[in-house]
């Protein structure tokens, strides 16, 4: 067999970063394996990551990315397997393009880079087959109204969650006991066609197990964003000021997905690439939603810097609706108390956990129960998300907290109560729509750390 050869060589220096890389070649008709070698060198400069990632299109669109650390990628393709991240499937005849993505060019020596591609000849000619993407459609056996406890913010090794597998995140979330996980790898949709069609089994629909959604995590240079409910491939290569990032969210909001703003106060460049988010037209421009817990509450993605932003949103009457995630990139991660998503939706099904979501029926823990409604005269009862226009009487009801823990309601920003929790208890209280914006309840630790948080009902 005959093998095609392509080499590519250059030298980057910081002016390089934050951008899009092409490196074009040709595929003959008769293509069976595609292999990729990239290495460069420096690793690191003044002691951080150079970080710089494939992208990888073929003559009819995506065909996978590898965002993950290291100065040395490889990648292989052929129709019947792929190196996570890529898309395996035929190989089309015609004009293909590797693409450095730029994320982090340190300021020190010049980074020089080497590419070969090389193409294993001998194959089936199938220059007018483009590539069919089809995750597994979601019919899962269906569970009736009520809170579902899960993660929305995971990685594999379809990016960089080191070598875990799909189905050993799958093993990590039902030894966590949750009941749904969305999967989120940067930049990538190819970790979808791994996930179990309708993850819940039918032969114990009372066993502990859970289902699993789509997804992708848009990593730009400039900040990253959740796309939950995406199955295909979003184009992250958007700049701030151009309005493309706002465009996405509007096109996500079209097909019944949910764009949340991740980690928006994170540390960002250079330790934590593209991590802060920086666009000003989407701060929050016409966002729904923001990750204001991400990973364990006192980690490093500034998760009360966050907090802070948002209450500022909704002091300025716009309605977010906060998420929490794990970030999980790896199976110790859910032993280190992340925050979850619970969600009341009316079944456990993608569908619903999406419709519920973008409502803002949820909380936020990393253990304890919190119920919170507020009930009007009429009998009307309101639940986080909902709006009361009438005086209101409001009760939160918390479960599972560490003695010492204190319970804080917030309204309009400002502490309205602070009390202590105990394991259990109720609160309850009178409000109109006079005396708050919005009001929601806090339970933190002793040193101050979230341990739940509900989302607002507001008033009107």
């Amino acid at each position: 067999m005959d093998t095609t050869h392509f080499h590519f060589a250059g030298q980057l220096t910081a002016r390089d970063c934050k951008r899009h890389i092409p490196h074009a070649f040709v595929a003959p008709a008769d293509s069976r394996e595609l292999q990729i070698h990239f290495r460069f060198t420096p690793a690191r400069g003044h002691g951080v990551a150079n970080l710089l990632t494939l992208t990888l299109f073929d003559p009819h669109g995506f065909r996978g990315a590898g965002h993950r650390g290291g100065a040395c990628h490889q990648v292989r393709l052929t129709a019947e397997e792929a190196t996570p991240g890529y898309l395996r499937g035929q190989l089309p005849a015609g004009a293909w393009n590797v693409q450095i993505d730029t994320h982090m060019i340190m300021p020190a020596e010049a980074v020089c880079y080497w590419l070969d591609v090389s193409i294993v000849r001998g194959g089936v000619s199938s220059s007018e087959t483009p590539i069919v993407f089809e995750p597994p459609a979601h019919k899962t056996p269906r569970r009736g109204p009520g809170w579902y406890r899960g993660d929305l913010h995971t990685h594999t090794n379809h990016s960089d969650g080191g070598k875990r597998t799909v189905a050993e995140l799958i093993q990590s979330a039902r030894q966590a006991g949750l009941d749904f996980v969305f999967l989120t790898d940067h930049n990538t949709n190819a970790g979808q066609v791994e996930m179990p069609a309708g993850s819940l089994r039918p032969d114990d629909l009372s066993s502990n197990d859970l289902l699993m959604a789509s997804g992708i995590e848009l990593t730009t240079f400039w900040g990253h964003a959740l796309c939950l409910g995406a199955r295909e491939w979003i184009d992250w290569r958007v700049r701030p000021g151009t309005g493309d990032i706002a465009a996405i969210a509007a096109a996500a909001r079209g097909r019944d997905q949910v764009f949340i703003i991740a980690h928006p106060q994170s540390k960002g460049d250079p330790g934590c690439t593209g991590c802060a988010w920086r666009f000003g037209e989407m701060m929050p421009g016409d966002a729904r939603l923001v990750e204001i817990w991400n990973g364990p509450w006192a980690g490093n993605s500034n998760n009360e810097g966050s907090l802070a932003l948002w209450y500022d949103w909704l002091n300025q009457g716009l309605r977010l609706v906060a998420t929490a995630g794990s970030d999980t990139h790896g199976s110790r991660d859910y032993g280190r108390w992340p925050g979850f998503s619970v969600i009341y939706a009316e079944e456990l099904s993608e569908a619903a956990l999406l419709k519920a979501l973008a409502a803002g029926r949820l909380y936020l823990s990393a253990g304890p129960q919190l119920a919170f409604q507020g009930q009007m005269a009429d009998g009307a009862c309101a639940i986080s998300g909902d709006t009361v226009s009438t005086p209101a009487d409001f009760t939160v009801t918390w479960a599972n907290c560490p003695e010492d823990a204190q319970l804080r309601l917030i309204a309009n920003g400002r502490l309205l109560r602070v009390s202590p929790t105990g394991d259990q208890g109720v609160y309850a209280w009178r409000m109109t729509p006079a005396d708050a914006d919005w009001v929601l309840a806090e339970v933190r630790n002793r040193d101050g750390e979230m341990l739940a948080i509900t989302n607002p009902i507001f008033l009107s």
